[in-house]
């Protein structure tokens, strides 16, 4: 997800929808398929409208989508962009009025609960394996899925891999860490009074979750019909622990900081000409902003200063990172259901996701990774994304987002409070909201 989304927002949604729960495309989905028309032949002439959030997906790739939609049924693709700040309560309001609402959505991978949940989108089961079915990334699959059903679908993926100085680590004579022990001693190593091993906000909770994936634990989980609070699971209790341990042994970050840009720390800086830090986690577009500064202030890489590997797991692998991107679906209210199909066609096309790649975007359909490169961001971006996972698919998980519960968790964590009590507290705060 792009924003986190207010509580209240997330309150509001629910409400809205609360009274189209019991209507969705079902019906649709029962008709009998020889008797209905093709589903080009009936979506023929229709004009359709795509909200796309924030400025993700470029131009060409935009132009290619209403090429193709007239192409195929006639009609007019009219794309809509909507900034993150605003796409929630737009969403919240327009989705249920079948006069007003984008017949087909882009949506923040962590909000999809909230509207899924609730009978927003369309049922795409249907679809699930001509769109791409199991070699869809399976995180955002099941983010958006209810009871078995499919009702938003992966669009593209970014995710979270380390960045480290190779001078440093070389210097120290530390290889490239392969478990997650083994990342924590070097973190510990090259940990300095003016430079953190691993530098990361004691509030980063998108990237300390990883720890708790990492050692088998959950943020949440359904129990009996009910979502439910893990923090004081066993394993999750494992995970926070090896986190605090690393972040008091090895991060100068503040207790409190959270979305900040680790970049800036491990790119020399400015005034003495030194890292601030050795190691970093960061999605994989910030390698953009990680190197040297050129002769016209712009920023190169720098392969012999400069590297990148997937954050390990306990045993080996790749750990399981909080993955970024976006879902897309169709509004169940649209009435122009045969049109937006045609257009998740499209997207889901071999030529549509091939160009997503090209341009960065980690393609929904993972066939068609290769697409992304061959260098070492690619490969560390789609082997982390492929060993993702996503916050609980719970319908009022965004309100706990908004409230900054998770922020406020990890930095007592952090802080060096003692994990157990902490997540014991936190579990009778977090249980009830999950559920609304």
């Amino acid at each position: 997800m792009k924003k986190r989304m207010l509580g209240a927002a997330a309150s509001l949604a629910v409400g809205i929808f609360a009274l189209t729960a019991c209507s969705s495309s079902s019906d649709d989905a029962k008709t009998d398929s020889s008797t209905a028309p093709s589903t080009t032949q009936a979506a023929t002439g229709q004009d359709i409208t795509l909200w796309l959030m924030g400025g993700d997906t470029p131009e060409p790739l935009r132009e290619y989508l209403k090429t193709q939609y007239a192409e195929v049924t006639g009609g007019t693709l009219t794309i809509e962009e909507q900034a993150w700040g605003d796409a929630l309560s737009k969403l919240t309001t327009q989705l249920p009025d079948s006069k007003n609402t984008p017949d087909v959505t882009e949506i923040g991978n962590t909000w999809s609960p909230t509207f899924t949940t609730v009978g927003a989108f369309a049922d795409l089961s249907d679809m699930y394996e001509e769109l791409g079915g199991q070699d869809l990334l399976q995180s955002f699959v099941d983010v958006g899925a209810v009871d078995g059903k499919q009702y938003a679908l992966p669009y593209y993926f970014g995710s979270r891999y380390n960045f480290y100085r190779k001078d440093l680590y070389e210097a120290a004579g530390i290889a490239v860490p392969t478990t997650l022990g083994e990342f924590a001693d070097a973190a510990k190593a090259l940990t300095t009074a003016d430079r953190s091993g691993f530098y990361i906000g004691g509030s980063d909770w998108r990237n300390g979750i990883s720890w708790i994936f990492a050692y088998g634990g959950d943020l949440a989980k359904k129990d009996g019909g009910k979502w439910v609070s893990t923090l004081s699971d066993p394993n999750t209790i494992k995970g926070l622990q090896a986190f605090q341990d690393l972040y008091m042994s090895a991060s100068h970050a503040p207790v409190g900081e959270f979305d900040s840009t680790p970049w800036v720390n491990i790119n020399d800086n400015d005034t003495t000409g030194q890292p601030e830090s050795a190691t970093i986690i960061a999605p994989g577009w910030a390698h953009w902003s990680i190197g040297d500064l050129g002769d016209d202030d712009a920023v190169v890489w720098n392969d012999d200063k400069f590297g990148a590997f997937v954050l390990p797991g306990v045993d080996g692998g790749a750990a399981p990172v909080f993955a970024g991107g976006s879902n897309i679906a169709i509004s169940a209210a649209s009435k122009n259901q045969e049109g937006a199909r045609e257009l998740l066609r499209i997207i889901f096309s071999p030529e549509y996701q091939q160009m997503l790649g090209e341009n960065g975007l980690g393609p929904a359909n993972l066939k068609y990774s290769d697409f992304l490169g061959s260098d070492q961001f690619a490969k560390a971006l789609v082997e982390s994304a492929a060993n993702s996972k996503l916050t609980p698919a719970a319908p009022g998980w965004a309100a706990v987002e908004g409230a900054q519960i998770l922020e406020e968790f990890f930095g007592k964590i952090s802080a060096g409070g003692d994990v157990a009590s902490l997540a014991a507290e936190y579990d009778a705060k977090i249980t009830p909201m999950l559920n609304d």
